[in-house]
């Protein structure tokens, strides 16, 4: 259990007020200490080590085809509003001399989207880490997702989905690369 700071609980409280409510009720107790709970893991991204979500997952290797890992779930927390949005992410790349265990692919993408974040910065986040440790001929990321904060309040449209992606060559990929992990990306569905 993660340590309770005082002063935070007692901002909980004062919010659980604010909203027209009475912390000291028998059912809102223990909820500044839930709100707290919930909020650092959901936000554990932010003070975990990318070297420790990699550890032991780097494998060089002749492969050059591509690799593609579908519909990786994820939680993330709108930094606007602090409401969840959640979706799924599709990761391609074309390996150059350099693979990464197909379980550390979902881990890069948990290990960014476990922070106070926006979908466009995700999306570049996880092609730009893929970069940096692979060097490979060329990154795709796609991630479609449903946000609350358009979901239940401001525009409030339901069914509303927001897909970003981000396109990357690595420093020996060439267009051609690019364009055709495009095409597998897309042809291989994207869509649960």
């Amino acid at each position: 259990m993660a340590l309770l700071d005082p002063q935070v609980l007692d901002g909980i409280r004062t919010l659980l007020e604010a909203l027209g409510d009475d912390p000291n009720r028998p059912d809102l107790q223990a909820t500044p200490s839930r709100v707290l709970d919930s909020l650092r893991y959901l936000t554990r991204g932010q003070r975990e080590s990318l070297e420790e979500v990699l550890e032991g997952g780097l494998f060089e290797g002749d492969y050059r085809d591509l690799v593609l890992v579908r519909d990786i779930e994820f939680a993330s927390l709108c930094e606007h509003h602090l409401l969840p949005f959640l979706g799924h992410a599709h990761v391609a790349y074309v390996p150059d001399r350099r693979i990464l265990g197909l379980s550390k692919i979902a881990r890069i993408v948990d290990h960014f989207a476990a922070r106070l974040q926006v979908q466009e910065r995700l999306t570049t986040q996880v092609a730009e880490c893929l970069t940096e440790v692979l060097r490979p001929r060329a990154v795709g990321v796609v991630i479609s997702a449903t946000h609350l904060c358009m979901q239940i309040r401001g525009v409030r449209k339901a069914d509303s989905e927001v897909t970003t992606s981000v396109w990357r060559l690595g420093p020996q990929g060439g267009p051609e690369e690019l364009e055709r992990l495009r095409q597998e990306l897309v042809a291989s569905g994207t869509r649960r």
